[in-house]
């Protein structure tokens, strides 16, 4: 069993023959193409130019949603900068200067949301130091800025008996080989719009699809020179212990529920589509003294019984993760469910879904890089006409995905109305490649 999930990522991915999209060009290692796009791209690297930043995280379809930050960094070096984060859950500032750190925080829980983004911007490839020892190849592209490449992984999760699989995906794009998306279990990342500064290409609009209909959005809105800055911006005159820095660790799920104190079984609700048995995975983030904070869905057989998991896992108990220090913890959790089946969701064809839509936007993508003339991705609504999610059932190519997820996560419905009343939907959608 595995005591960090970085770890076990590197162990299984070893032994796993990678499934690979896009251009077959130019064959490379995984780890090799991560050191070159973090070369790239990475504005925090030594030797990187010093800059001042400002960017801003939000819901991309929620305006007056609960998830939104400023941030803010002046960074000289590894060894000396500065990073402000403002939120209505939370608020740092952290200084760091030549080995010595002062963090100031405004509430006691970093926001997995949160964090996930910021790193993002910061750091885009966490873990790039175990991918660096995979074997695994991808083929980059060298003929277009729009062609991508991926390395498709199912990773094995759960403890016996109940056993599941999760999703990693590392896509660079164009022959430059610049990061475009990864996913993984505690980390998600979508690159984009990326601009030239001081010899680096830094992507300005990184989104993360959490789950149940949760897109954030990070943009970088200024960066620039920071010019002359005065060394107080930097002075640290007590440091901070260890010991009261917020930190978070990744751990296995047999080591979570090991420490598990309150842990009351799941009551499924009765699903409307597709297995009515099967298992689900859901990624908990628990504050210092053990309460789930977070919980966001991860893979699963049926998704009608996500948000029953995640909300009921809510509730969980655990003994604080002390390891010398005490750390925010973070594990996948893996349930077996069975339950019965309600009244079927309508499903509507490609034409009833465009009819009934007020806002359509296409996806964008090359017939090069498609390698298709066209393909059908499912998307599910609420009774309000809001998008619930996207999912994969013919399973088309990564690239192929990706576009039309973007797309159809812009689309705006009228209520479907079903029965006499407003009710969920169904819909096959059909983009044509151009």
């Amino acid at each position: 069993s595995c005591g960090n999930i970085a770890i076990c990522l590197l162990s299984w991915l070893m032994l796993l023959c990678p499934r690979m999209g896009g251009a077959q060009d130019r064959k490379i290692a995984i780890g090799e193409a991560g050191e070159r796009a973090v070369q790239k791209s990475q504005l925090t690297l030594p030797g990187s130019a010093p800059f001042h930043l400002k960017a801003e995280i939000s819901a991309s379809a929620n305006g007056s949603s609960d998830y939104k930050a400023e941030i803010e960094e002046f960074w000289v070096s590894p060894e000396k900068w500065r990073r402000t984060i403002q939120s209505s859950q939370f608020s740092q500032t952290l200084i760091v200067n030549q080995g010595q750190v002062l963090e100031q925080d405004t509430g006691d829980y970093y926001p997995f949301w949160l964090h996930n983004l910021v790193t993002a911007i910061f750091d885009p490839l966490p873990m790039l130091a175990q991918l660096k020892h995979l074997r695994g190849e991808i083929n980059l592209p060298t003929d277009s800025v729009k062609s991508n490449a991926c390395l498709d992984l199912g990773v094995p999760t759960g403890v016996a008996p109940v056993r599941s699989s999760l999703t990693y995906v590392f896509c660079f794009q164009g022959k430059v080989g610049l990061l475009q998306q990864v996913i993984t279990p505690g980390y998600k990342a979508h690159f984009e719009d990326y601009r030239s500064f001081k010899g680096k290409n830094v992507a300005r609009k990184i989104t993360a699809a959490l789950g149940l209909a949760t897109v954030l959005e990070a943009r970088i809105y200024l960066l620039e020179s920071p010019g002359h800055v005065e060394d107080a911006l930097f002075a640290i005159d007590k440091p901070t212990p260890a010991a009261e820095q917020l930190k978070s660790a990744q751990i296995g799920e047999d080591t979570a529920r090991k420490i598990a104190l309150t842990a009351p079984d799941i009551a499924w609700p009765a699903v409307r589509e597709g297995k009515s048995a099967g298992t689900v995975s859901v990624y908990v983030s628990v504050d210092r003294r053990g309460e789930v904070r977070e919980a966001w869905p991860l893979e699963s057989t049926n998704h009608e019984v996500d948000a029953a998991a995640c909300e009921q896992v809510k509730h969980w108990k655990f003994q604080p993760y002390v390891n010398g220090v005490p750390f925010q913890m973070e594990s996948v959790l893996t349930f077996a469910y069975e339950t019965k089946m309600g009244e079927p969701i309508p499903l509507l064809t490609n034409a009833e879904a465009r009819k009934l839509a007020t806002r359509v936007v296409e996806a964008h993508l090359s017939a090069t890089a498609a390698e298709a003339t066209k393909f059908t991705l499912r998307l599910a609504v609420d009774e309000h006409g809001n998008i619930r999610g996207v999912t994969n059932p013919n399973h088309v190519k990564p690239a192929l995905f990706m576009a039309g997820d973007r797309a159809l996560r812009q689309w705006k419905f009228r209520p479907y109305i079903h029965n006499g009343r407003p009710d969920r939907f169904n819909a096959d959608v059909t983009f044509n490649v151009k």
